[in-house]
């Protein structure tokens, strides 16, 4: 990391005192302020900076890989484990279908059948439910551009046409009545989707490599309560990580760091840039519940265009299911980002949330959807906010940040970040690809989407685009 005056945007630290967030209501016991070793490891063979859904499926795949079986792994968290973004989503995978290039949506597919093997395979208690997402358009001419989207996507692409519907004010089987947003002006329904408790994934994902150490030599170590401060590269040998907690050094360091990237690689400050959001438990209607007249949702949504919002400052549901004795149910319902200082960009401070983005969630998700409650404002069980990493070109960044790229890095370092709030349909298999290069693959050969490789030209192509607080304002980059 090169020293001087920190770039403008530069990201901080995660705060120590962030706001509790739904998905942390329950705990991990084993994670809860682990430390694998009392005293922090010298060395390691890799070290995987970051706890969330990126850098837990790397450590995975690592050690489902014969030729990463024998590498000792030290993970370094800055808090507790999967309490950045991960742990403050909205609880929704949904690959994107009928908006992007056919690569892409085959990776977020197969991202997806990924998880859900991994959760099915395991039985993981993360209340993983697949159903489908219904992209709700409360403007016309929002609507009408993603039919054009879709128009010309199907034509090249037949997945685009069995995994994506069009429902205009006129359709039937379902109607936008039946879906519950009468006054949409129309909507695109997509399959797959699922609404799960995130948090809940990756715990079970890091206690799994944590009980591997019991029974064999492998190593994985974990410290949570440990930020990253800096990152130094020996002349011809290891990079050498330093933390709160003293130094460790390793041939391979992986930035699992998302929003939080550019704290240690400065250079990053204006290609991926924190954007707090603002998430919400809502309590639902006192007469919903499972075989009544007013019956949970069926499906997960995703609204575009409502009241000053633009195309990249959408609202996104799930609801949590209802227990045997009625509880839950809860709306986990996030957005409102208009609403927000600033939109929420250049901010990596989730210790506090946006009030007037809070209230229109609370208020405005009754406008939006039919919940039979006379638009009634909702309560709210919790409030928190997260920090996103907005990518400058809207793709996540995987790969090496050799020294060629001018971006303070080296041989031996690795990234995977900048999924623009997008994480949990791209995360698992970005995470894998890292894991697959820094144990030999070439990127040439490796799964991912070309868009999302690094590469120095696509650096240079992303600096050609207008900088995310422009780009986001103005509703397109």
């Amino acid at each position: 990391m090169t020293g001087g005056t920190a770039p403008s945007g530069q990201a901080r630290l995660p705060t120590a005192n962030s706001t509790k967030s739904f998905w942390h209501s329950d705990p991990s016991k084993i994670l809860l302020g682990h430390r694998t070793t009392a005293a922090l490891p010298t060395q390691a063979d890799v070290v995987i900076i970051g706890s969330g859904i990126s850098g837990a499926c790397a450590a995975h795949f690592m050690r489902q890989d014969d030729r990463g079986k024998n590498l000792n792994i030290v993970m370094l968290e800055a808090r507790e484990a999967c309490w950045g973004a991960t742990g403050r989503n909205g609880g929704h995978c949904a690959p994107g279908v009928y908006f992007i290039p056919r690569d892409v949506r085959e990776f977020e597919l197969q991202n997806f059948k990924t998880l859900e093997a991994l959760v099915a395979k395991h039985n993981i208690p993360c209340d993983w439910k697949s159903l489908s997402v219904v992209h709700s358009f409360l403007s016309r001419s929002m609507f009408d551009l993603a039919v054009q989207m879709y128009e010309h996507n199907a034509k090249t692409d037949p997945g685009v046409v069995k995994q994506a519907k069009v429902i205009k004010k006129d359709s039937t089987s379902p109607s936008l009545k039946e879906l519950r947003i009468p006054c949409a002006a129309g909507a695109i329904i997509q399959m797959p989707a699922a609404s799960l408790w995130p948090y809940k994934l990756v715990a079970w994902i890091l206690e799994n490599l944590l009980s591997m150490n019991a029974s064999s030599k492998l190593s994985f170590n974990l410290q949570t309560n440990t930020p990253a401060t800096h990152l130094q590269k020996t002349t011809d040998g290891p990079w050498i990580v330093h933390t709160s907690r003293g130094m460790i050094a390793a041939k391979n360091v992986l930035l699992t760091t998302n929003a939080y990237t550019s704290y240690l690689l400065p250079a990053f400050s204006d290609l991926i840039v924190p954007v707090r959001g603002e998430m919400s438990s809502l309590l639902p209607p006192n007469d919903m519940a499972p075989g009544t007249n007013n019956p949970p949702l069926v499906k997960t949504y995703c609204f575009i265009g409502h009241g000053d919002q633009n195309i990249n400052q959408d609202d996104y549901l799930v609801q949590r299911p209802f227990s045997s004795n009625g509880k839950g149910g809860e709306f986990m319902f996030g957005g409102g980002r208009s609403y927000a200082a600033g939109a929420g960009i250049g901010v990596s401070d989730d210790s506090e949330i946006d009030p007037p983005a809070a209230k229109y969630l609370r208020q405005e998700l009754s406008k939006v959807l039919d919940l039979n409650n006379d638009s009634q404002e909702l309560k709210a069980s919790y409030e928190w906010s997260g920090i996103m990493g907005y990518s400058r070109d809207e793709k996540p960044w995987v790969g090496e940040v050799i020294e060629d790229f001018d971006l303070g890095g080296g041989k031996g370092l690795w990234i995977c970040a900048g999924f623009s709030g997008h994480g949990m349909p791209n995360t698992c298999l970005s995470g894998k690809a890292a894991a697959d290069m820094m144990m030999g693959t070439s990127m040439k050969d490796v799964f991912l989407p070309n868009a999302y490789k690094l590469t120095k030209e696509r650096v240079e192509t992303a600096r050609s685009f207008n900088e995310v607080h422009i780009a986001d304002a103005n509703g397109f980059r």
